[in-house]
C-alpha cells in the first residue's frame, strides 16, 4: 500500500515540507490530491473543495518531479502553451509570464530553445509554469534538484516571497537543509504512514542540551556546574551541558553568576533535520 492513513492539514499561507525515503509514498500523495491517480478509501479537501471536484484544482499550480518539455520549443512558447492548457486568459498569460520569467532569473532565456538548458534551468522554467495561474496553492515535487547552490537561494527566495504573498507552498523534497531553511513544518513519511510532524523548531530544538560560553570559569565553579547537570564537557571557554529540565540551566547560570564567572552567551543546542530524518527512519526499521 502506497498511502496507509495519511491524516494530515496543510494550514493556509504556510511551507509545508513532506519527506520521507524513496517509495515512502510523498509522490503518490501529490498525486490522489490532484487527481492524477485515485485512493482506495478516504477522502480529502483543497482550499474547501473536494478533491474529486475539479474547482478543487482550479487555484492550484504543479511541479511534477522530473518533468520534461519539447526540446523545439523556447521558454516563452513552452509558458505560453501551458497557459493555454490551464485557462490562463490572454492578458493575463503575457503579464504572469513577464513576472514569472523574471521571478525565476530566466526572462533573458525566454526565447532560446529548451534543448539548449541546463538541468537547473529546465526546472527553473518548471517553477514559473507552477506560479504562472497566480495560484493558491502550489504543489512542488524535488523543485530544486538539478540546480546549483546559487540556484537554490534563488528559489528560497521565489518560495519565502510566495508565502509573503499569502500562498500555500507544499515541498517534497530530499534536500533536507533547504527545507529546514523555509518549511514552517514539516511531516515525516515511511512506507505510507505519516511518523512524525511538527514545526521545524519544535523536531529539532533539544531544550536539555545548552553550550555555555564562560569566561573565568575556575576549577571549582566547573565543579559545581558538574555537580547540577547530568553530563558536562569543557572546551576552552565553552561549557557543554544537558539538564533534565530546561529551567534548570537557570540554576547553572545563577551558581556560576554567584562565583563571579563573565556569561558570554547560553545557546541551546538543536539537532539538525537531516540527523532527525535519519534517526527516524532507523528506528521504525530495527
Amino acid at each position: 500500500m502506497a498511502v496507509d492513513e495519511l491524516d494530515l492539514t496543510v494550514e493556509r499561507g504556510e511551507i509545508f515540507g513532506f519527506l520521507g525515503p524513496n517509495g515512502a509514498g510523498k509522490t503518490t500523495t501529490i498525486k490522489m490530491l490532484l487527481g492524477i491517480v485515485f485512493p482506495s478509501y478516504g477522502r480529502a479537501n483543497i482550499l474547501g473543495a473536494d478533491i474529486g471536484d475539479v474547482r478543487a484544482r482550479e487555484k492550484v499550480g504543479y511541479l511534477p518531479e522530473g518533468h520534461h518539455y519539447p526540446g523545439w520549443l523556447t521558454g516563452e512558447r513552452t509558458l505560453d502553451f501551458l497557459g493555454k492548457l490551464s485557462g490562463v486568459e490572454d492578458e493575463m498569460r503575457r503579464r504572469r509570464m513577464d513576472e514569472t520569467l523574471e521571478l525565476v532569473g530566466m526572462e533573458n532565456w525566454r526565447k532560446v530553445k529548451i534543448r539548449k538548458y541546463s538541468r537547473g534551468m529546465t526546472q527553473r522554467l518548471g517553477l514559473a509554469q507552477a506560479i504562472l495561474s497566480d495560484p493558491e496553492l502550489v504543489f512542488l515535487d524535488e523543485p530544486t534538484e538539478g540546480i546549483d547552490p546559487i540556484g537554490r537561494k534563488a528559489i528560497r527566495d521565489l518560495l519565502l516571497r510566495l508565502k509573503a504573498q499569502g500562498k500555500t507552498i507544499f515541498l517534497n523534497s530530499h534536500i533536507l537543509s533547504e527545507v529546514e531553511l523555509v518549511c514552517d513544518r514539516v511531516g515525516i513519511l515511511d512506507k505510507g504512514r505519516l511518523i512524525k510532524i511538527g514545526s521545524v523548531e519544535e523536531l529539532t530544538h533539544r531544550s536539555e542540551d545548552y553550550v555555555i560560553e564562560v569566561e573565568h570559569c575556575s576549577q571549582e565553579m566547573e565543579q559545581e556546574v558538574k555537580d547540577l547537570v547530568l553530563s558536562y564537557e569543557k572546551e576552552g571557554n565553552r561549557l557543554s551541558v544537558s539538564v533534565k529540565d530546561p529551567k534548570e540551566i537557570n540554576g547553572v547560570i545563577d551558581a556560576l553568576r554567584a562565583r563571579g564567572a563573565d556569561i558570554r552567551a547560553v545557546v541551546p543546542q538543536k539537532t539538525s533535520l537531516e540527523d532527525l530524518f535519519v534517526d527516524l527512519i532507523k528506528e521504525e526499521r530495527i
